[in-house]
């Protein structure tokens, strides 16, 4: 369908890399489907994309964008869209996004018709200056965040309407049943700033001291396919491993599979505390909900929730010792834990989405009328 004959009856979900049903953005819509299933949501995803289980629950899609033309296509979108009177949802927003839908407007943006989730953000002044004066230009744009320290950016620019919205991807599924421990777990696509390198060290230092810990290493790649540098050189000493308690999943599993990695483990979160001071991992809330401990380093958003949880254990440097012993001062209370987790996963996902799904909701009933 071509952008222009759109009439206003769908809340309008821009999701350009959206291309099959194993990632983070298919995720994130199944969860916030989830919270609001009444919605009238339609998805604009990759051209090539494949997402049987959305279109059998009578999700519209339409195939748009490629990968080559990503950017050019957002803003001509977004352009066309803002001539109807729906809302407009970008759940992966980036900074390219707000000034796109600024360039497309013809003026200022009513309240309700363009809603950004943000995961993560880049400080400097330069950008906190474009921030600003953007904000002057469109105040009532509707903005996320995964962190505080995103949410506290925004709003220092002078947007109003700021909220918090922690990633919780695995709302949709029920928990998995309580679980005795069955292996370490790193979970989520291999990259070098969530720690992959401090993984695979664990592995060397588990194979050199003969542990007999059995460990899950998810080495899947991202939605394009790639790794960085860092990390391919990782997955090579990773394939070169003889310690025979380790699995490595190189495929991307499907939503119930990769839940179902969290049952009886502990997941390991050695991220750069560079990247993730002011960043949240969904990783974090799908081991908690589903009773996995945590292993995390300090300074990170995870520690603070693991902190305050007493759902695991925080190391100050990422070495294979402090992690390996980490896991095992787990192990030795591993049922403990286990619940703490449980508990804490429960506080976070009991109403994640409802801070966006408000204001979805006013937005789709104006439209309807």
């Amino acid at each position: 369908m071509d952008a222009r004959t759109l009439a206003p009856m769908h809340l309008e979900i821009v999701e350009p890399t959206l291309a099959n049903e194993a990632g983070h953005c298919a995720a994130l819509f199944a969860s916030l489907r989830s919270a609001a299933p009444e919605l009238p949501y339609r998805l604009w995803v990759d051209r090539t994309a494949q997402l049987p289980g959305i279109e059998g629950a009578g999700v519209p899609l339409q195939r748009f964008f490629q990968r080559r033309w990503r950017k050019p296509q957002a803003w001509w979108l977004y352009r066309r869209l803002l001539r109807s009177r729906a809302p407009i949802l970008v759940p992966t927003a980036t900074w390219f996004d707000l000034r796109a839908l600024d360039l497309a407007a013809s003026g200022p943006l009513e309240t309700g018709r363009a809603f950004l989730y943000f995961h993560k953000w880049r400080v400097s002044p330069r950008r906190a200056g474009a921030l600003r004066r953007l904000a002057r230009r469109q105040p009532h744009l509707s903005l996320f965040g995964t962190s505080e320290a995103i949410v506290q950016a925004m709003r220092a620019a002078g947007f109003a309407q700021v909220e918090q919205i922690e990633p919780v991807l695995g709302a949709n599924a029920a928990p998995l049943p309580e679980a005795p421990f069955r292996a370490l777990l790193s979970a989520g696509a291999a990259r070098a700033d969530k720690g992959f390198t401090h993984v695979v060290d664990l592995v060397d230092h588990m194979e050199a001291s003969g542990s007999g810990l059995p460990i899950v290493v998810q080495a899947s790649a991202d939605h394009y396919g790639r790794h960085d540098d860092r990390t391919s050189a990782d997955l090579q000493r990773l394939a070169q491993s003889g310690y025979p308690h380790l699995t490595v999943l190189t495929d991307t599993v499907d939503s119930n599979a990769y839940q179902a990695l969290f049952a009886g483990s502990i997941c390991l979160q050695p991220y750069g505390r560079a990247d993730y001071a002011d960043k949240m991992s969904a990783v974090t809330f799908d081991a908690l909900r589903n009773g996995a401990p945590i292993v995390t380093v300090a300074g990170t958003t995870m520690a603070k929730i693991v902190r305050d949880s007493a759902s695991g254990e925080v190391i100050e440097q990422p070495t294979p010792q402090a992690l390996l012993q980490a896991c095992l001062s787990i192990l030795s209370r591993y049922r403990e834990f286990s619940q703490r987790a449980r508990r804490a996963g429960e506080q976070h996902t009991a109403s994640a989405w409802r801070p966006l799904v408000e204001q979805l909701r006013l937005a789709c009933r104006d439209i309807k009328r």
